[in-house]
């Protein structure tokens, strides 16, 4: 017993010695750590130590690390003119191809105008030069209408009679309209197509002769004024309409 006395004494004064000695490198801390908070809230309260220096028992408050591409793109439009972000290069940019104007200029509205002929009223007259179409009313006066006409190759002059009216008609295309459409435009016309909003001959229709031409509506009102069409007069719907009231069964129609 008296033995182990003096190693006892002898490890407690090493002990004491170790505590009151200053701390060296191989110490984790060499003083007091602080107390690191995020303003995040969703982190936790205390933060591992970096390696910044802190006062002794301070609290440091480190903001919350951002990504490096998101600094790099925040520090990019402080400087950068909001030109500069969106501009697109003409050659990175798609091409669009401009839509057909569908703009129907107002000289072909319907308006009455002087008439100084010979022909008697309730003649239909059509100048397809000049793109109208004149109901002969009497008096020294004509209903005029902006018409479409016949596509170079396809326009016709003479004189016909109104043989049939009808409302809403179907539309048979003829078959060597259906083989030239198919060889020229690349389109498959149908054999037969009831009358309605989406029929080319549009709400009405005055059948000229024992031809295959008409006076009719049409589901592109657009085209008015232009040469367009396989022979045919087409009208907007609105104007054919009206003149379907105004011209009867017999009436001559004269085209120049």
């Amino acid at each position: 017993m008296k033995k182990l006395l003096p190693v006892l004494l002898s490890g407690a004064a090493l002990s004491l010695a170790a505590l009151s000695a200053p701390a060296t490198a191989g110490d984790r801390y060499g003083q007091r750590p602080p107390v690191v908070l995020s303003p995040d809230l969703s982190a936790p309260w205390v933060m591992q130590l970096g390696g910044q220096a802190a006062p002794r028992g301070g609290i440091v408050y480190r903001a919350k690390p951002q990504p490096q591409r998101a600094r790099a793109v925040q520090q990019r439009s402080l400087f950068a003119s909001p030109r500069q972000v969106t501009r697109v290069s003409a050659a990175a940019a798609p091409r669009v191809k401009p839509a057909p104007a569908r703009q129907l200029d107002p000289k072909f509205l319907p308006q009455t105008v002087a008439y100084n002929g010979g022909e008697k009223p309730g003649t239909i007259i059509i100048d397809t030069n000049d793109r109208f179409l004149y109901f002969v009313l009497g008096d020294g006066q004509a209903r005029r209408y902006g018409v479409g006409v016949g596509k170079e190759g396809h326009a016709w002059s003479g004189t016909e009679r109104i043989t049939r009216k009808a409302e809403w008609p179907d539309w048979r295309p003829p078959a060597e309209m259906i083989k030239r459409v198919r060889e020229q435009e690349g389109r498959i016309l149908p054999v037969h197509m009831k009358g309605g909003p989406e029929n080319p001959l549009g709400a009405r229709a005055l059948y000229l002769g024992s031809t295959l031409y008409r006076i009719h509506g049409t589901n592109q009102p657009w085209t008015i004024g232009r040469a367009v069409s396989s022979g045919c007069i087409r009208m907007r719907n609105e104007d054919v309409t009206e003149l379907y009231e105004r011209a009867q069964i017999g009436a001559k129609v004269i085209v120049i």
